[in-house]
This record gives C-alpha cells, structure tokens and sequence, in this order.
C-alpha cells in the first residue's frame, strides 16, 4: 500500500518535470520536412515542363478542330461539285455513281410529289366539296403513280448495274437510288452531273 503510494507521487514529479510543448507553435524552419527541397534550376524545369505540356494539349485540341472543320468544307464541296475523294461513304464509289447519274437522267414521278401534296392539301382545305374529292382523287393517284415508277425505276436500275458492274458488291445501290429519286432535283445531294435524258 504504502509501495503504491510512493510510485504515484514519483510519476507525478516526472510529469511535472517534463517540458510542456504547444502544438499550435509554428515549425522550426531547420527542421527537415521529409523530402529534400529542389534546387531553383529543377523547379523552374519543371514549371516549363508543365506549361509546354498544357500549351501542347491546347496545340493539338486546336490542329483537331481545324482539320475537322477542314474535313468538313471539303465534304462540301465534294457534294457540290462531286469529287469522289472526298464524297461521305455512303456516296462513293462507281456504282453509287452510276446509280446517282442513272436517276438524275431521268424524271421520277417521286420527285414533285412535295408540290403536287402542298396543292393537294390547299384544295382541301377549301370547304367546296367539289375540290376536296378532286384532292382526295389526286393524293390517291400520286400514290399509285409513285409506287408503279419505283417499282420500274428499281427494275431497271437493278438490271442495268448489273450490266455494267457484274463483278462489283452492288448491295444497296438500288435503295441508294430510289431514296434520292424521292429528293427535288434541285436538292439533291450529291449535285447533279447529268442532264435529263443523258445516258449515264
């Protein structure tokens, strides 16, 4: 008991006698931090290393966007002119080609079928009952047409590409064709490069 007593008042005469250290007092400036400081020289390499690295990052993403936009203005030429370098895939190639100035050289009935419908729905919209069945006799005559002529028109086209191209992958050409048959002359894309009645 009396052993005991002894060791508590010896450990708190140690306690006492141990320095008190605050932990809020600012760090000795010559004391190490763990890691060697780098020499001006290096920090200011590895500054210019950083900054050409981001400036290069910038230089590249800049070359990217150019040569898109490039890409793109000569794909529109291309489709304006017809140069079959720069043409989107689906439009190259001789048998697209052949396909583009088959249906251009001649007339669709597909293709006013967007003015024969803006006069359709005007007579319509008129109330005399008259021209609403003249509208309807119309649309319904369109129709037929334009079915009739796709169906010949991809005859025609299926045989003469096979014809011309025995030894060429021919899939989807006459798809490629009836679609732009659809389209108005004047907004078809890729131009026009024939007259009508011209043999492709």
């Amino acid at each position: 008991m009396f052993r005991s007593r002894a060791n508590k008042d010896e450990k708190g005469r140690a306690a006492d006698k141990a320095p008190v250290t605050d932990s809020k007092q600012p760090r000795d400036p010559q004391a190490p931090k763990g890691r060697p400081t780098p020499k001006r020289s290096e920090a200011q390499s590895q500054r210019r290393s950083i900054a050409s690295t981001s400036s290069s990052r910038k230089d590249v993403a800049r070359r990217q966007r150019d040569d898109r936009r490039a890409q793109m203005e000569r794909q529109r030429q291309a489709l304006a002119g017809g140069d079959e370098r720069y043409l989107p895939a689906r439009d190259k190639g001789p048998v697209r080609k052949f396909a583009r100035d088959w249906v251009d050289s001649r007339f669709n009935v597909a293709e006013f079928f967007l003015p024969v419908a803006v006069v359709i729905l005007v007579l319509s919209i008129v109330k005399v009952p008259v021209l609403q069945q003249v509208a309807l006799g119309l649309w319904v005559l369109v129709i037929v047409l334009i079915v009739l002529d796709s169906a010949f028109s991809g005859f025609r086209l299926r045989t003469r590409l096979a014809e011309r191209f025995p030894d060429h992958n021919r899939r989807g050409a006459v798809a490629y064709g009836l679609m732009r048959s659809l389209q108005m002359r004047r907004l078809r894309l890729p131009k026009p490069q024939v007259k009508r009645g011209e043999r492709p």
